[in-house]
């Protein structure tokens, strides 16, 4: 009898010690969670966190919360795409009487001289404050010289084709092959060079034009209800990342050119060369930033030495 009853009265003994620890946790301010296991993170609401830390809503108005409007689909099939499904080259759409590269030289090139037998239409020459590259391009119309300027479609035809386009009809494609929205004239071996990439495989070398860039691009892609791949979005939404205000393009206005510090051509009154070979010829090379003649074109790696 006397080992029972100690058997006993020790299960009480332990049975009390695990009551009074129970009692002890409840005083102590622990509730059971959801999982039943003490200790684990009680609901957001419970923990004091500020609701207002969450990240706010982009503005209206700018590229950033355009962005988020555009559908992202992946890449349609390129069959049956041609450049004459958007109408013929340099259309005149808005009827001044003037073919749209004409139209586009005269908003965007600087100092132009025009051809009074056509009506001032043809831009003979002019300045560009070059958007894709920062530098200066002297432009004269000519066989072996127009293509120094060329005019880029900055949403790609074929791009759009691949993004919704062929779902336009031809009205509404011929209108977005000559919108000044999506037309910038631009240094002719750059855009060459991008070809119809999107802004996941191609953005211009000056980094201060970049915002704008992208943000002309969601203005024409909402417009004209195209879509993105989710690497282009991802690859809009990082440039935006920079310039969260960047306003969302509304027409047809010239951009507003800034150069790269590493894109400026040497000291004020100097002139780049125009190619590697005459800066060869004229004994300069290498040309370093900052020297005359040096512009970002001659240096291709970009560690501010040109014609290495």
């Amino acid at each position: 009898m006397r080992a029972g009853t100690t058997t006993r009265r020790g299960g009480i003994a332990a049975l009390g010690a695990s009551v009074a620890l129970l009692l002890g946790a409840c005083a102590g301010g622990l509730e059971p969670s959801s999982s039943g296991l003490a200790g684990a993170e009680p609901p957001a609401a419970q923990t004091g966190r500020d609701e207002s830390e969450r990240p706010a809503p982009p503005a209206a108005g700018t590229a950033v919360a355009a962005l988020e409007t555009l559908a992202v689909k992946g890449r349609a099939p390129k069959t049956g795409y041609s450049r004459d499904q958007f109408g013929p080259a340099w259309a005149d759409v808005d009827h001044n009487g003037c073919d749209t590269r004409n139209d586009i030289l005269a908003r965007d090139l600087t100092r132009t001289v025009t051809d009074p037998g056509t009506h001032d239409c043809i831009v003979l020459s002019g300045v560009l404050a070059d958007p894709y590259t920062g530098t200066r391009i002297d432009f004269l119309r000519g066989q072996a010289t127009s293509t120094a300027v060329q005019i880029d479609h900055v949403v790609a035809l074929s791009d759009a084709w691949q993004k919704g386009a062929q779902q336009l009809d031809g009205e509404a494609r011929r209108q977005l092959a000559n919108d000044p929205l999506n037309l910038l004239a631009v240094d002719g071996p750059t855009n060459s060079g991008k070809g119809d990439g999107d802004a996941a495989t191609w953005l211009p070398p000056s980094k201060a034009f970049r915002c704008q860039y992208v943000a002309r691009q969601v203005a024409v892609k909402q417009a004209y209800a195209l879509w993105v791949t989710q690497a282009e979005h991802d690859a809009i939404a990082r440039e935006l990342s920079r310039c969260p205000d960047e306003p969302l393009p509304s027409g047809g206005v010239a951009p507003e050119v800034v150069a790269d510090d590493d894109a400026a051509a040497g000291p004020a009154g100097t002139e780049p060369f125009a190619s590697c070979a005459e800066a060869r010829a004229a004994g300069a090379a290498p040309v370093r930033r900052g020297d005359p003649g040096y512009s970002s074109r001659l240096d291709g790696d970009g560690d501010g030495v040109g014609c290495e």
